[in-house]
C-alpha cells in the first residue's frame, strides 16, 4: 500500500563510490550531455531544465538542451542536431514512445549513450532509463476518487471521464492502466468517456469534457486527466455551468502545475498528483554524466537501480523518483514544506 501512497528514492542513487570514480575523470565542461525534452508546453517543464542544467553543471558537464513542441519529426532533428554537436550522452523525453527507438539506435551506432526521461519508450536499447511510477500515479487519482465517491454507507457509485494524453504514449497508456484498474474494481463506476487528446491539449480536453456534459444530462461525477493542463481544460468547461468546485464533480490532474495547486487550494479541484520534478531532473543528469564519464562502464556499475523494466528490446536499468497526492487538507505539509511554490504563490496575499 505504501507504494500506491508515494513512491519514494532510494536513499543513494548514485553510489559514494561511483560519484568518487568519476570526479575527477573529467575537467569542467569537457563532458557534453544532451538534454531533449518532448515540450515545454507545460508549466513543469522549466523546472525540470533548470534543476537538470545545474545539477549537471554542478558535476562538470556543458548540456545541449533543446525542445520538440510535440512534433517527433522535429525532435528527430533535434537529436541529430545534438548528435553533431559532440553530445555524449543525450537525455530523452521522447515525443512519441513508439517509434523513438530508432533515434536510440542511431545514437548507440555512433558511440552515444540514451538515458530515457520521464516516458520509457519501447522496442529500443535504452542504456538507463529515471522516470516516475507512471501507473501508480493513475492508482493515486482512482483511489481518491473512490474515498470522494463513497457514501456514508460505504457504496461507491458514479459517473467518470478519463482525459488521456497523447495516443499510444506510455506515460499515458500506464496513468490511465492505474485508474482503470480502480474503475474496474468498483461495479458502481461507470466510465462514459475515456478520450486521447492530441498534443496533451488543454483546449481539446475541455471540448472532451463539454461533451462529456452535454451527452450526460444527469451529470458526471468525476473526471481524471493525465496532467494538470488537461485538468485545467476540464475545469474550464464546469465553470461555464456552474460547476468547478470539488463539492460537486471530482477533478485529478497530474503535474502541480501552479494554477492546478492554486485549484485544489480554492476547492474547485479535488486533487492533484505532485510528481516531484527536481529529484527526477537531477537524477537523470547524474546518471548521464557518469555514463558520459564512464563510457567503457556498465551502467548497472554506476547506477543504483530501483527495478528493471523490459522496453521490448532490452532491459533497461530504471529509477525511480517520488509522487505524492496533494489536496485542498495537505497543500502546507506537501507542496509548500517541500518548497515546490511558496505559500504566498498558492494562497496569494
Amino acid at each position: 500500500m505504501s507504494l500506491l501512497l508515494t513512491i519514494t528514492r532510494r536513499a543513494a542513487l548514485l553510489s559514494v563510490a561511483a560519484v568518487a570514480l568519476t570526479a575527477g575523470t573529467a575537467n569542467a565542461g569537457d563532458v557534453k550531455i544532451g538534454f531533449l525534452l518532448k515540450t515545454m508546453q507545460e508549466e513543469r517543464y522549466k523546472r525540470d531544465r533548470a534543476a537538470f542544467t545545474a545539477k549537471a553543471e554542478e558535476l562538470g558537464a556543458e548540456v545541449i538542451f533543446d525542445s520538440a513542441n510535440n512534433d517527433e519529426l522535429t525532435q528527430l532533428a533535434k537529436f541529430e542536431n545534438m548528435l553533431a554537436k559532440g553530445a555524449e550522452v543525450i537525455v530523452l523525453q521522447p515525443v512519441n514512445t513508439g517509434t523513438a527507438g530508432s533515434m536510440v539506435s542511431m545514437a548507440n551506432s555512433e558511440g552515444v549513450r540514451v538515458v530515457g526521461y520521464d516516458s520509457m519508450l519501447v522496442d529500443g536499447p535504452l542504456d538507463a532509463m529515471v522516470m516516475q511510477d507512471s501507473w501508480a500515479v493513475g492508482r493515486l487519482q482512482g483511489e481518491a476518487m473512490v474515498e470522494w465517491l463513497t457514501d456514508k454507507n460505504g457504496e461507491v457509485s458514479g459517473k467518470i471521464a478519463l482525459i488521456q494524453g497523447q495516443p499510444g504514449d506510455s506515460n499515458a497508456i500506464a496513468m490511465s492502466s492505474g485508474v482503470l484498474e480502480i474503475v474496474e474494481a468498483n461495479p458502481g463506476l461507470e466510465l462514459v468517456t475515456n478520450q486521447a487528446h492530441e498534443g496533451w491539449s488543454s483546449e481539446k480536453a475541455m471540448a472532451t469534457a463539454e461533451n462529456t456534459l452535454t451527452s450526460n444530462s444527469n451529470g458526471i461525477d468525476a473526471f481524471i486527466a493525465n496532467n494538470s493542463g488537461m485538468a485545467r481544460g476540464v475545469i474550464a468547461a464546469l465553470e461555464a455551468q456552474g460547476l468547478a468546485s470539488s463539492d460537486k464533480v471530482f477533478v485529478a490532474g497530474s503535474d502541480a502545475d501552479l494554477a492546478n495547486i492554486q485549484y485544489v487550494a480554492q476547492g474547485k479541484q479535488a486533487v492533484e498528483i505532485w510528481k516531484q520534478i527536481d529529484p527526477l531532473a537531477e537524477t537523470a543528469a547524474e546518471v548521464a554524466v557518469a555514463l558520459a564519464k564512464n563510457p567503457d562502464t556498465a551502467p548497472a556499475d554506476l547506477v543504483e537501480v530501483d527495478k528493471v523494466i523490459n522496453n521490448g528490446f532490452a532491459d533497461v536499468p530504471t529509477i525511480v523518483t517520488p509522487i505524492t497526492l496533494v489536496t485542498q487538507g495537505n497543500i502546507d505539509d506537501t507542496i509548500i514544506a517541500g518548497g515546490f511554490y511558496s505559500k504566498e504563490e498558492v494562497y496569494g496575499n
